[in-house]
């Protein structure tokens, strides 16, 4: 039986996408240390990441914009970009696993929202994983376009860095406008 596990990654952060994984994990496998994303390192993830691309029976991604964040709310943005992994997974599983307290709207699978799922649940900790290398690459890669913010070094979350450079420069199109930081900074312009 083929159980997919989905996360998200970006919730918080005033800047960036939202992404999330679907992992289908073998029942049977050799990824040691698979724990949410959130309790591990940088180096540690991207190591369980290579992992799980090699060992893992289908893994997808699902991102939702800035724009789409701000005008369906974090929350809607979220489960966009969990259907949109589910959806482009390489096979259909029979049951879906998502962290958190929402299943997926139109989501034609079957599906248990899993509280701290990330905790509990093998494949949707593995999907954290995947979710959040993922995003701190797209990060890098904004940092490239946007170096003045330091998003390599923040990846968008309201640090005292990024709020300063965010009020010196103003915000670029990776800011979440409707975003408190943001959104005070537009009506002082």
């Amino acid at each position: 039986m083929w159980i997919a596990g989905v996360d998200e990654a970006g919730r918080g952060p005033i800047a960036g996408s939202v992404v999330a994984a679907c992992v289908v994990l073998p029942s049977q496998h050799s990824i040691a240390g698979i724990a949410d994303s959130k309790q591990l390192s940088a180096a540690q993830r991207e190591r369980l990441f290579a992992q799980i691309q090699r060992e893992a029976i289908a893994w997808s991604v699902g991102i939702a914009t800035p724009r789409e964040i701000e005008r369906l709310n974090i929350l809607q943005a979220s489960l966009l970009a969990m259907r949109r992994a589910v959806l482009s997974l390489s096979l259909s599983p029979q049951r879906v696993l998502v962290d958190g307290k929402f299943c997926i709207p139109d989501l034609s699978l079957p599906q248990q929202a899993v509280v701290d799922g990330d905790a509990h649940e093998e494949c949707i900790a593995a999907a954290s994983i995947v979710a959040k290398v993922i995003r701190d690459r797209m990060m890098t890669e904004l940092d490239r376009l946007y170096p003045q913010y330091g998003f390599a070094q923040h990846k968008g979350y309201p640090t005292p860095l990024h709020l300063e450079r965010l009020r010196r420069y103003g915000a670029c199109p990776a800011h979440r406008s409707t975003y408190a930081p943001v959104a005070q900074l537009r009506l002082f312009k």
